[in-house]
């Protein structure tokens, strides 16, 4: 692994602990901003040096959203990274533990996921020297500090590491904006601070995210999200339905009964997703509802012949699924229901032209001129109407479009 000289802002993240740093009485590290701005590799390094500094047999914990997330962030870079720094790793992927020897001392470091408010189970009862939390906005509050309660050891210190969220979060502001009472250090970092990304990998970053996303992951700043969700959706944005045919074609489903029920049909041309059409049947509009087996006979309807590979259904519409299976035609599968997530995955898919929007799909363009943020000023959320076409796609953006693969890959129950 070859590094490129550090920034100063990297400096300060790798030193901060140093006798020699002003800083070194600091209990805690706080490093915030852009996206892909080194400051994760970085804050791994340091950590570990850091114990190896201080302590000698003791056990430190290392935080994420996921596991899997976790080892995607940092396990996998930072394992070769400190190999080649004279560290010798000994993974136990059934533990999630990593065994680190150097110089004849020996530290353990346990990875935890703390996605939901039971994670704090897993561990209470641990005796901690130190905690490393990578997506700390991301995580359950009852959890982070659950973890701090674990580190009694003298001289224990605290690493975070986090993008920025909405500024009603409360990592923001029980530990950014009280970074000083807390004797922490507080480090921004941008996409300038990462020595190693070039002028025009910077500009393809910035040319992926608008609004509140791209004040955050581009800007790093703690902004609200405000107005329309897509507002790059204007009518140049739209197209006409592609001549040539298509190599696949795929659903996209948001039930409902009560609620409008949209399903998109997907056809890929030339390495792009396309919505070539669309079913959006409003039960309120319309003065009565339809059975899953009315829903499922619109479904063929939509498809008019063609072999779509898989359906993806709100994860919560189960008798549809189920009437879908118990008729065999089509592979149905759960969506990925991560709403601020996902939307930010499909403005990415949209601005880039990874998924277009056809002007047939008149109900979804009319939607992406009415989809908004709610203007409640604690949490993202969208307001709860006009947004059944855009769940739809959404559940498509989210589990179709694998960021780690870039195509659905899944395995079918038998």
């Amino acid at each position: 692994m070859e590094f490129e000289p550090f920034s100063e802002k990297q400096l300060m993240a790798l030193s901060w602990w140093c006798e020699e740093s002003p800083y070194r009485d600091c209990d805690a590290v706080i490093c915030d901003g852009a996206v892909r701005s080194g400051k994760t590799l970085c804050m791994g390094i340091s950590f570990v040096m850091w114990a190896f500094y201080r302590f000698e047999g003791a056990s430190f914990a290392i935080y994420g959203k996921t596991i899997r997330s976790l080892k995607r962030n940092i396990i996998t870079a930072l394992i070769p990274a400190l190999c080649e720094s004279g560290f010798s790793c000994g993974y136990k992927a059934g533990e999630n533990l990593i065994d680190i020897s150097y110089l004849g001392r020996h530290n353990r470091f346990f990875l935890f996921g703390g996605k939901d408010e039971g994670s704090a189970a897993l561990i209470q009862g641990m005796t901690l020297s130190g905690v490393f939390f990578d997506e700390a906005a991301l995580m359950p509050r009852s959890f982070v500090e659950q973890a701090l309660a674990r580190c009694s050891v003298d001289g224990s210190k605290f690493w975070f590491n986090c993008n920025p969220e909405n500024p009603g979060h409360w990592f923001y502001r029980e530990w950014i904006q009280k970074a000083e009472s807390r004797n922490a250090l507080y480090l921004h970092f941008t996409m300038e601070d990462n020595p190693s990304l070039s002028r025009k990998i910077i500009e393809r970053y910035k040319s992926l995210y608008t609004g509140a996303f791209y004040e955050r992951f581009i800007l790093g700043r703690w902004v609200s999200d405000e107005g329309l969700i897509y507002p790059f959706m204007t009518d140049k944005m739209f197209c006409e339905v592609p001549r040539g045919g298509f190599s696949r074609f795929a659903v996209s489903c948001d039930y409902g009964t009560v609620n409008p029920c949209s399903m998109g049909l997907w056809g890929k041309n030339g390495g792009v997703w396309y919505r070539i059409d669309e079913y959006y049947f409003d039960s309120r509009r319309k003065g009565f509802q339809r059975t899953d087996e009315e829903h499922y006979s619109a479904l063929e309807k939509l498809c008019s012949g063609r072999t779509a590979d898989f359906v993806t259904v709100d994860p919560s519409a189960a008798s549809f699924m189920e009437t879908i299976r118990r008729h065999g035609r089509y592979r149905v599968f759960k969506a990925d229901n991560s709403v601020v997530d996902g939307i930010r995955r499909t403005g990415a898919a949209l601005k880039s032209g990874e998924v277009k929007i056809c002007r047939c799909c008149k109900d979804a363009v009319r939607e992406f001129g009415l989809y908004r943020w709610a203007e409640n000023g604690k949490a993202d959320v969208p307001v709860k109407e006009n947004d059944h076409a855009m769940d739809d796609i959404r559940y498509f953006a989210t589990t179709a479009l694998k960021p780690e693969t870039g195509f659905f890959a899944i395995a079918a129950q038998r």
